[in-house]
């Protein structure tokens, strides 16, 4: 592709230097903690930064709920943890509102969405009513509790988990609400060498305190930093031509809508912010392809029994798919 001088960029008074800079620094506190994912840990600061949401797929055991917890800690914003479980409630989710004897009225007692980041802890365990719950405030950022509505603080990440093995007594998501989640991501063992780091980390049976390395104040400025990162008109083309591409593939049965158009959009920019650059390459665009559309496409049953998987055709769009230059 043509450099930004070539295709008449115009430099801007910006610099995306803070936005690499708290990148780096959470990514490396984190890593004091987690073994490995780096490329699952760039997925969540560029969630983040675009206010989205993240569906992690793993076996049990892979340090999910660790993974979103030092997160958490290392931005130094607020955090809860909402295990899913078959009799959990809606109200358990959002809040409601109980009578106070001491002030002879009916107070609101807000529930564990009222926070940064939220972990919902193997969501597929409860019922599609209480998964509805978070559906609200992962779309439009406000909770409803009684007629009354609340605005939730910003920023607003959910990070759900689910474990794709235990079959029994859980409720897949719908359609519509995994649409919701900006990625999904697929945890998978760690390496040889990883495992055995693991293990050491362990040994003292002490797990490593993280710092908070930034804010809730400078991840909203760095928000609105991100915005301005420029995107040509042969990129936008390009999105459109491979989203267009999973409606028309002879192997998919439902392709993408808009949305992953606009969610491959915002989630590049936001990449390539990270990556110091105030500019959207193609490679920021196929980076961020599998993670963005593999929730959002359904195969045909003939392409499954073939031995296909969403990934691989994704893959083989991307590949025909002329890149931009």
């Amino acid at each position: 592709m043509e450099t930004p001088e070539k295709a008449q960029y115009r430099e801007e008074d910006f610099d995306v230097t803070p936005i690499r800079e708290i990148a780096q620094d959470v990514l490396s506190e984190v890593s004091r903690v987690i073994v490995g994912y780096g490329e699952i840990l760039q997925h969540l600061f560029i969630a983040l930064l675009v206010n989205g949401h993240v569906l992690l797929e793993g076996v049990p055991g892979l340090g999910k709920t660790v993974m979103a917890k030092t997160f958490a800690n290392t931005l130094g914003i607020s955090f809860r943890r909402i295990q899913f479980t078959p009799d959990l409630l809606p109200a358990d989710i959002t809040g409601t509102k109980i009578f106070s004897q001491e002030e002879g009225t009916f107070v609101l007692q807000k529930g564990p969405v009222f926070a940064n980041l939220i972990l919902a802890d193997e969501i597929n365990r409860a019922a599609p009513k209480t998964q509805a719950a978070l559906l609200e405030a992962m779309a439009e950022k406000q909770v409803t509790i009684e007629g009354e509505t609340l605005i939730l603080d910003m920023p607003f990440i959910v990070v759900a988990t689910e474990n794709p093995v235990e079959m029994e007594g859980t409720y897949p998501l719908p359609e519509a609400q995994i649409d919701r989640f900006l990625f999904k991501l697929w945890l998978d063992y760690p390496e040889q060498d990883e495992e055995v780091e693991i293990l050491k980390r362990q040994i003292t049976g002490e797990s490593p305190a993280v710092d908070h390395v930034t804010s809730g104040e400078e991840i909203l400025a760095a928000q609105k930093l991100m915005n301005k990162v420029y995107i040509d008109d042969r990129i936008l083309k390009y999105i459109r031509d491979i989203v267009l591409k999973t409606r028309n593939h002879p192997q998919i049965a439902l392709g993408c809508g808009p949305r992953a158009s606009l969610v491959l959009m915002k989630t590049a920019k936001a990449r390539a912010a990270i990556l110091g650059r105030k500019y959207v390459t193609p490679d920021d665009v196929r980076a961020l392809a599998v993670s963005t559309f593999n929730h959002r496409m359904l195969l045909k049953p003939e392409a499954e029994l073939e031995g296909l998987d969403i990934k691989t055709v994704i893959k083989n769009i991307l590949e025909e798919i002329p890149i931009p230059i």
